[in-house]
């Protein structure tokens, strides 16, 4: 069966062909292609957009062929419904099926669009949804935050209204999709009931997903980590919830003075010179209004972006991880420190009310609530037998979820029975 991925992002083997630097994103498409193309009735081929892409470009991995192609435009109406770079892959590959990995977009919906026309069997994994996503991407804010213009807010037109709008623009190209497709991967309740509201005639196969490599090969320790350390894994946007987890660490500082956070990511509030506070948007503003409110300066810390082995690590140090997002479909991270054993808190949204069974092996608290965040937190750091069963129970609920072959020959499955029919 000849297969042909969709994805948004260039793999490794891709970027060491182009000579460029991998990106830290999409860990979990990296052991799939890997398994999928060791197959030998499976023969693989990925496709990505490309900003330096003028034309289709072929490039041939060891057992991977991989397509570049040129970014398609949100507001090209007859690229999206008509793209000639797409069928121009689709034409020199000829597939059996087509694996789309996300909806966000407008590739996506270009690619079901020159797969109808040809005729082509399709399938889309759903990543987040960000037609829901909108809904959502004001929460816990002040309005006067979701109104305001920063200097770099007012430049780019893109102040946080601005970008609820965009989420809910490509929400429209992501429901479009939706609705042509026959064929849908997802791994939550929370992607069933939104794709079947969207769309009840498709087809839905449940997935999980296998994670980054590095992560199966570490055991988090209470002996060995940072205590009183909580670990975000990022909050470059309203949904990631960093504003709720700096409402929390007042309250949990009343109880451990000595408590940091750590923050994946570049250093978003930093401002030692002029381009560094005009680049600040109303969020990033926002929440070093906050650090310095609650005179937080010496608890909160930005790593800088971190590769697999860094983020891994930084995971082992860490005493918590906190998912505080006001919305996820399922959280790789969640998912990762949970393979790891690291004790999780997380709200209560989306799919994320699937990956963790509340006071198992994690606690589960109300998005709105940083109250609840901040006494679970307390919880953990103050009861090391409950950090331990929580570790150990996590761990084995995700080793179960993101089993490598379980999850392989589910998706080989999928293939076949859509193939077949």
């Amino acid at each position: 069966m000849k297969v042909l991925w969709l994805t948004n992002i260039s793999l490794p083997e891709a970027c060491q062909l182009m000579n460029e630097t991998p990106p830290p994103f999409g860990g979990w498409l990296i052991n799939a292609s890997i398994g999928l193309s060791s197959k030998e009735n499976i023969k693989l081929s990925i496709a990505f957009p490309r900003s330096s892409s003028k034309d289709i470009t072929q490039l041939h991995g060891k057992k991977i062929n991989y397509f570049t192609f040129p970014f398609v435009d949100m507001k090209d109406k007859e690229s999206i419904r008509n793209n000639n770079h797409l069928k121009k892959i689709l034409k020199t590959l000829k597939p059996d099926l087509v694996h789309i990995f996300g909806t966000e977009f407008p590739h996506s919906l270009a690619m079901v669009n020159a797969c109808n026309e040809y005729g082509i069997k399709t399938v889309i994994t759903i990543q987040g949804l960000v037609s829901i996503i909108s809904k959502h991407y004001t929460a816990g804010l002040p309005v006067w935050v979701q109104k305001r213009f920063t200097f770099r807010d007012f430049v780019k037109q893109n102040n946080i209204l601005q970008q609820k709008k965009g989420f809910e623009k490509s929400g429209l190209i992501e429901i479009e999709a939706i609705q042509k497709a026959a064929h849908i991967i997802g791994r939550t309740t929370w992607d069933r009931v939104c794709t079947s509201q969207i769309n009840s005639s498709a087809s839905y196969y449940f997935c999980n997903e296998t994670l980054r490599e590095e992560f199966y090969k570490h055991e988090w320790s209470l002996e060995s980590c940072e205590k009183y350390t909580i670990f975000l894994s990022q909050a470059s946007y309203p949904i990631k919830g960093l504003h709720y987890m700096l409402e929390a660490l007042p309250l949990i500082l009343e109880k451990y003075p000595e408590a940091k956070v750590y923050i994946a990511g570049p250093d978003i509030i930093a401002s030692s010179n002029i381009k560094e506070r005009l680049k600040k948007s109303s969020y990033t503003k926002y929440i070093a209004e906050l650090i310095k409110k609650n005179n937080l300066k010496k608890h909160v810390f930005f790593t800088g972006l971190l590769d697999e082995e860094r983020m891994c690590d930084r995971f082992l140090k860490s005493n918590v991880f906190v998912s505080p997002s006001s919305i996820e479909n399922e959280s790789n991270s969640l998912s990762e420190a949970k393979l790891l054993g690291v004790p999780c808190v997380t709200s209560f949204v989306g799919g994320v009310i699937d990956r963790i069974n509340n006071k198992s092996d994690g606690f589960l608290y109300q998005t709105d609530a940083p109250y609840m965040l901040a006494h679970y937190v307390c919880e953990i750091f103050g009861n090391e037998k409950l950090a331990l069963d929580f570790s150990k129970n996590a761990r084995k609920h995700a080793l179960q979820t993101h089993d490598k072959e379980i999850n392989l020959n589910s998706l080989l499955n999928i293939y076949t029975n859509i193939y077949s029919n």
